[in-house]
């Protein structure tokens, strides 16, 4: 930010705040009392009403019920099935996101999701074409609406029970299309289209309160180029401190500590997911993943070809050849618009990852290990992230980060991500804040261990 007070001021709190809405059915991203009509007609729990029973909320209904055709759109319009793996489609799902997705308020950043990026995201094992579906002008095949599902499974470790489900992603529309009630229509074409798989069961966040969420995480951020940030108006220089003083807060060794870190390969498969498995013990809503889902996510294969946009780093005891832990991020940079000096940002998020010093904190001296622990771990997975060009690094206060985020110098931002649970009730599950001051928990970490793009 210059110094000029009449410039609005662009953060981080901003952008995280707007990347944390699901949908973008609206310049102000916010609810109407038209949203609040359309989720009381949808099987989830009502706001406020309180939970004393886990499991689904319609269990009636079987393939057969479903129409077999989507509901009408206008005249001008048509449902398409968009084919990822055809460039032409992929480019148009990237050009309708990256011009009406997410972007600040004078739309000075834009994130860029890349083509590979989209396959990774949508491209699990038992993906399914049918269920990236897209709304395209007949006159002239114009993608004006897009809205994605991916195949799950999530587990309860509360109750134990699993959840055949999907994630839903990527819901947007045209901004010219906007105010025109699309969002609701495209939310019922995908419930359609997984309910005809027999799936009942939907995760999906959103950074304004929908009835009704089952958990709420806040944003948090850690700088890593102080400068850079600064220099394109992403951060700000606070009272009483100077630039060289904010680059000396956020510097980092050159070099990592962990002995034994390095890039996780084919080879620590096994040994990985047996790890993250017994780790996710440790939260209440967790995805129950396969192995070779575990291997899509963390190792990052995309059509035979290794993925660019994941980062994944095991920990290998040298005595014993043992994978003692492991952490992960992905890559999903912002555009810079207008900017003399720089066109784009390098942005991580924390995605998972996992320690043996996490299996027993029963006492406070195992649990003071364990925070020990992942401050090393993620200090250094901000140290490889910085040779990988990011500029500040994300997480969200779910699995266990509360106990690393001070520590670590990440400042808690402004925007939250509220947890859905489609066609399910769920006890309320801690988001790693205080329910009241939403403040974060630092003495302990979150029930939730799923993590959504």
């Amino acid at each position: 930010m210059g110094d000029d007070k009449n410039e609005k001021p662009k953060s981080v709190e901003e952008l995280l705040k707007l990347l944390s809405t699901a949908d973008n059915d609206s310049a102000t991203q916010q609810r109407s009392t038209e949203d609040y009509k359309f989720w009381k007609t949808q099987p989830v729990p009502k706001l406020e009403e309180k939970i004393d029973s886990e499991g689904p909320i319609d269990s009636s209904k079987t393939p057969d019920d479903i129409p077999d055709k989507p509901l009408p759109l206008l005249p001008e319009f048509e449902w398409v099935t968009v084919d990822i793996n055809n460039s032409e489609e992929l480019e148009d799902v990237y050009q309708l996101l990256y011009n009406h997705y997410v972007e600040d308020s004078d739309a000075t950043f834009r994130f860029k999701y890349s083509h590979e990026f989209f396959k990774w995201s949508l491209k699990p094992p038992g993906w399914l074409k049918e269920w990236h579906v897209g709304v395209r002008v007949k006159a002239t095949g114009k993608l004006v609406a897009f809205i994605a599902a991916v195949p799950t499974h999530l587990k309860l470790n509360s109750s134990g029970k699993n959840i055949p489900s999907v994630e839903i992603n990527f819901l947007c529309i045209h901004k010219k299309l906007r105010g025109k009630r699309l969002a609701p229509v495209l939310i019922k074409e995908i419930n359609r289209r997984v309910n005809k798989r027999d799936i009942w069961q939907a995760l999906y966040t959103g950074g304004v309160v929908l009835p009704s969420p089952v958990s709420t995480c806040r944003y948090t951020h850690r700088p890593i180029n102080w400068s850079k940030l600064y220099d394109v108006g992403f951060s700000h220089l606070p009272a009483n401190q100077t630039k060289a003083s904010m680059l000396a807060y956020y510097s980092l060794p050159p070099n990592t500590k962990t002995e034994g870190l390095r890039p996780m390969t084919l080879k620590d498969l096994d040994a990985t997911f047996d790890l993250f498995v017994k780790f996710q013990s440790r939260y209440t809503l967790v995805p129950d993943y396969s192995k070779d889902e575990f291997a899509h996510w963390t190792l990052g294969s995309v059509d035979g070809a290794k993925s660019n946009v994941i980062r994944t780093f095991v920990v290998e005891d040298a005595a014993t050849g043992k994978i003692t832990d492991f952490f992960s991020y992905y890559l999903l940079p912002f555009t810079v618009l207008d900017n003399p000096h720089h066109d784009e940002l390098g942005i991580a998020y924390l995605f998972y990852y996992a320690s043996e010093s996490g299996f027993d904190t029963g006492s406070k001296e195992k649990l003071d290990q364990y925070k020990l622990r992942l401050k090393s771990l993620i200090n250094d997975a901000l140290i490889t992230a910085k040779a990988d060009d990011v500029d500040v690094f994300n997480c969200l206060t779910s699995q266990d980060n509360p106990l690393f985020i001070e520590e670590c110098k990440f400042g808690a931002g402004d925007g939250y991500l509220n947890y859905y649970l489609f066609n399910y009730k769920t006890l309320p599950i801690p988001g790693g804040i205080d329910s009241k001051t939403k403040e974060v928990t630092h003495s302990q970490g979150s029930g939730i261990g799923v993590v959504l793009f």
